[in-house]
Parts: structure tokens; C-alpha cells; sequence
């Protein structure tokens, strides 16, 4: 049985959109066992992709320990950069399956392309090796939820860096319209992102009980979203949760286009995504100007309009509809 090690170690937004690449790897080599090296707290969610055999723990910056056999075969999803390829040499694999890097010459493969989908992306590194990729097949059976909040309204207020992060005071103004509205509404985030949470429910006159930041672990958020009506968030890796669960979606972009991590377009109708065509630097430490270019009325309007539509009829994963990317300002 060969070892195929797969490197993608970033956050959980990116392992969603690697879901179709590391699905068609397990179809090509069904017998083959496949390693997936990733950061540990993603496990609940690597479980659910079913297509990977092991697990092996990265760190930040990048950085694993292999003590297996050189793999058959490495595969560079993390990053078009070099030290994703340095930590895979290490491993002394037989074959690298890598975008091409001009820091290493003597390895083939394709050239990165910026503007590139990040799921088409690693559909097409796997393609260019002759495996067949479905970029369609990115959705997750949602876990079973501890405590219920089934047709809540999520709203995400956290973000991976602050460039990506509303203003706290705008979420309070869509959370108090959803209260108007008579509709549940739930704040996620992480621990770090807790007080910020519990400043909007005081601005918006919701109870802290329902302030989620902070208290869920990475499963019991993926319960949430999966059974929530409607998740309001930044680009962030809740909002990938949401599209792998079928839920629909309000979504504040900037400054990264929604061409590049928004919804696939194949999801025609479920996701309102709301960009204002200013692009930035995504690891700025203040919110992007771009993002502030998105106002609450426009958010306001998108909620209203995702919450009149029909619930489609079963699970997340018979939901078919396509995407529609509106630009705002």
C-alpha cells in the first residue's frame, strides 16, 4: 500500500475549498493510504470529508514532523509559495505534485495563476496529474447538533484577520433588524472574538445567552450553521461551513473578490454576496476600505430578501442553486 501525504496546513476555509481536490485523490487511489497534514483543530471537519486516512498535526508557520515512510507520492495544496514544497522534500517523497516554483526549477507542474478559484485551483493541480476532479462536491453531512438552534440566524462577527472584519457597530444595526423581524439570532466567533460578540448583542438588545462566541467547540459550530436559516459573515471559514451545509448565506467580501474564495458559482440563488469591486490587503490590521464601502442598508436588504425565499426541500447536500455576486457602492 503506498502513502500519499497531502500538505494543507492553513485554516478552515481553506481545508473547505480543497474538499473536491482531496475527494478525487481518494478516487484515484482508492487503495492507497492518504495522509493529510493540517493543523489539529480541523479534525472534526476531516472527519466529515471522509476521504482522508490519517491526520498528521501542523504548526504555525507551516512546519510537520513525518516519521513515516517517504510517501509515493506529496501533494502541495497549501500555497503557491515555497515552504509548503520545502516541507514536503523533507519527507524525501519519490514524486512532488506542486504548482510550479522558481526556487525549485527541477519540479513540473502548472503555473500559478492569481485569479484562480481556490477550488478550481486544486481541481485543476490533481487534473494536470490525470485525476479526475468534481468542484461540485464540496458539500458535508452536517453533524448532530448538542443543543439545537435550528432555524436560527447565525451571525458570524468574527474574521481570520481584521482587514475582513465589519465593524461591530454595523452587525448590532442588522441584529437589531432580525430582532424587529421576531427572528432568533445567534452571534459566533472565536474565544479571541468574544467581548466583540458580547458588544454587539449589548448594542443590538440581545441576551449574551445567545453570545455563542467563544463557547462552541469546531463541531458544535458546524451544527449551528448547518441548521441555521440564514448565516450572516465576512469572508471567513464559517462561511465556506455554510456553503458545504446547503444554508444560505448573506456574505460581506473585501478585501478579497468573491471570484477567488466566494461561493462556486455553479450555487446559483442560495448565497448573497456582497462586494463593493475594491480589492486590498488581506492581512491588513484595520477592516479594509472596501469593506466598509458595503453599508447596513445593503446588508438589511440582502437578509430580507434571502429570508422570504422558500427553504429547499431536504439535506444541504440535495441543494443546487447557483450563486449571484452583486456589487454594491
Amino acid at each position: 500500500m503506498a502513502v500519499v501525504l497531502v500538505l494543507r496546513a492553513r485554516g478552515l476555509g481553506d481545508l473547505l475549498t480543497a474538499v473536491p481536490a482531496l475527494r478525487a485523490l481518494r478516487r484515484a487511489r482508492p487503495e492507497d493510504h492518504i495522509a493529510l497534514a493540517a493543523p489539529h483543530r480541523l479534525k472534526p471537519i476531516v472527519d466529515l470529508i471522509a476521504s482522508v486516512d490519517e491526520m498528521v498535526p501542523t504548526s504555525d508557520p507551516v512546519g510537520m514532523r513525518w516519521d513515516g515512510t517517504p510517501p509515493a507520492l506529496a501533494v502541495n495544496l497549501h500555497s503557491g509559495g515555497a515552504e509548503g514544497i520545502v516541507e514536503l522534500v523533507k519527507t524525501r517523497p519519490e514524486r512532488i505534485l506542486t504548482y510550479r516554483n522558481p526556487a525549485f526549477p527541477e519540479l513540473a507542474g502548472p503555473e500559478w495563476e492569481a485569479d484562480m478559484h481556490d477550488v478550481d485551483r486544486w481541481c485543476h493541480l490533481l487534473e494536470t496529474d490525470g485525476m479526475t476532479a468534481d468542484r461540485r462536491n464540496l458539500g458535508l453531512v452536517p453533524p448532530v447538533a448538542t443543543t439545537s438552534h435550528r432555524d436560527c440566524v447565525v451571525v458570524h462577527i468574527g474574521a481570520g484577520a481584521p482587514a475582513r472584519r465589519w465593524p461591530p457597530d454595523r452587525f448590532a444595526a442588522v441584529v437589531r433588524h432580525l430582532l424587529v423581524l421576531g427572528r432568533e439570532v445567534v452571534l459566533t466567533g472565536d474565544e479571541n472574538e468574544r467581548d466583540i460578540a458580547l458588544g454587539v448583542a449589548a448594542r443590538a438588545g440581545l441576551s449574551p445567552n445567545r453570545v455563542l462566541a467563544g463557547q462552541q467547540n469546531l463541531i458544535e459550530l458546524a451544527a449551528t450553521v448547518a441548521e441555521a436559516a440564514l448565516v450572516v459573515s465576512g469572508d471567513t471559514g464559517v462561511a465556506h461551513l455554510a456553503t458545504a451545509f446547503g444554508t444560505r448565506t448573506v456574505l460581506l467580501f473585501g478585501p478579497t473578490p468573491p471570484s477567488r474564495s466566494g461561493p462556486p458559482p455553479h450555487l446559483l440563488g442560495r448565497h448573497a454576496v456582497l462586494w463593493a469591486g475594491q480589492t486590498g490587503d488581506p492581512d491588513a490590521a484595520a477592516p479594509d476600505p472596501g469593506l466598509l464601502k458595503i453599508g447596513v442598508p445593503e446588508v438589511v436588504n440582502a437578509v430580507d430578501k434571502q429570508l422570504r425565499k422558500r427553504p429547499w426541500p431536504g439535506t444541504g447536500l440535495d441543494r443546487r442553486s447557483q450563486q449571484a455576486y452583486r456589487r454594491v457602492g
